[in-house]
């Protein structure tokens, strides 16, 4: 009651200032009780801004006050999160790849010939890495830092098993139908997949820079993306199989 009957008499004679600051008081408490009630949420916006600012900055350009500035959350909200800023960056990491993941989960390929999931498993990492280029660019870091931080999560490399076993799954199935050669390993097409897919990221700035073309524009997305399709299917299917 105080606080209203104050507020009423610096009205009347003025008192913006003190009429500001019980409102901006009023603001940081109701944001302090949305991050206490949503930390699930709280956490997914710091690791989606931290992927952006370490990508944009690397490992070691990257500030927590800046990812702080930008987040639902404070700098010391962040240190109970994650520890610290390599904590950050690893969680970070765990993230980007769990998206990838969560989204060839989310294909739905088993009704589909093997031709056609393997298709459908090519385009969606060629789009997924077209759209998320925060991804690539913490890959790339990580490399040079020789998947040091990459090596301290357990998380990481349980989220990619599933990688090759849908491949595993999808190959095996193309061998039985006779349409697929035998003999490949399955780790190998990943990373030829991921190859195409990658430098389509990785090295557009320099290579549209070299050659003089844009293949970041719509037209050489398309055309990329309907090549590097063929070029996976060719990999793995029998020679006799192919259509001209």
């Amino acid at each position: 009651m105080y606080e209203l009957v104050s507020l009423v008499n610096c009205r009347q004679q003025g008192c913006d200032g003190m009429v500001k600051s019980v409102s901006t008081s009023r603001s940081k408490r109701a944001t302090g009780a949305s991050r206490t009630q949503d930390p699930e949420g709280t956490k997914r916006n710091i690791l989606e801004v931290a992927a952006q600012e370490f990508a944009l900055n690397g490992l070691s350009g990257a500030r927590i006050d800046e990812i702080a500035a930008k987040t639902r959350a404070s700098k010391r909200m962040i240190y109970y999160y994650f520890g610290s800023k390599e904590g950050l960056y690893v969680s970070a990491l765990e993230h980007a790849y769990r998206q990838v993941r969560e989204g060839e989960a989310r294909l739905d390929i088993d009704g589909l010939s093997s031709l056609e999931a393997l298709r459908r498993l090519v385009e969606f990492t060629f789009d997924h890495h077209h759209q998320h280029e925060e991804f690539i660019r913490m890959v790339m870091i990580e490399n040079i830092h020789h998947a040091e931080f990459l090596e301290r999560s357990s998380a990481i490399g349980e989220l990619n098993v599933t990688a090759i076993a849908n491949i595993e799954q999808i190959y095996a199935r193309g061998v039985v139908e006779g349409l697929f050669r035998p003999g490949l390993d399955p780790l190998e097409i990943h990373w030829q997949i991921s190859a195409l897919c990658f430098f389509n990221v990785s090295n557009r700035a320099t290579f549209s820079k070299i050659f003089g073309k844009d293949v970041g524009d719509t037209e050489h997305q398309a055309s990329l993306r309907r090549h590097t399709v063929d070029m996976v299917q060719r990999f793995v299917v029998r020679a006799e199989k192919l259509s001209d």
